[in-house]
């Protein structure tokens, strides 16, 4: 279970630092690509298998396939970090993640997500009684 919120910097290489509780989570290779929001997702081996799967389940007739599979596997790496527990964040992903020194690396359960900071920062979350009654339109009970 990949979870917290961790802040650090890209080095002058474009190396980020991945902290140790997340890499034990995510195993010796693990994979990056284009997410959601502007963010980059951060797929452990058994977690992205399952969903490259599924995308390449999908039928290539249709356009909103091909481009979905464009889309997730156009700019994906697979990466294992350094022995300082870095990764390079590919040109192409730090592009288009806005990301050019300061990333904040969130846990979001079955995955991790990389945000420049400050899109972070102004990501508009929803309020706490939104989020509750979304909850309850879920049936999550906590």
């Amino acid at each position: 279970m990949l979870l917290g919120e961790f802040e650090h910097s890209l080095d002058d290489k474009g190396r980020l630092f991945i902290p140790a509780r997340l890499r034990d989570a995510l195993g010796k290779h693990f994979y990056l690509c284009k997410g959601f929001d502007g963010c980059l997702m951060v797929y452990d081996e058994a977690s992205w298998q399952r969903f490259t799967e599924k995308l390449n389940n999908l039928s290539m007739g249709l356009k909103k396939n091909r481009d979905l599979k464009r889309f997730f596997f156009s700019g994906a790496s697979d990466v294992s970090c350094d022995k300082q527990g870095r990764v390079l964040l590919a040109a192409s992903l730090r592009r288009y993640a806005g990301i050019d020194k300061d990333v904040v690396i969130i846990g979001v359960g079955d995955k991790a997500e990389i945000w420049a900071a400050a899109k972070w920062q102004e990501k508009d979350r929803m309020a706490d009684q939104e989020m509750a009654e979304e909850m309850e339109d879920l049936d999550l009970d906590i």
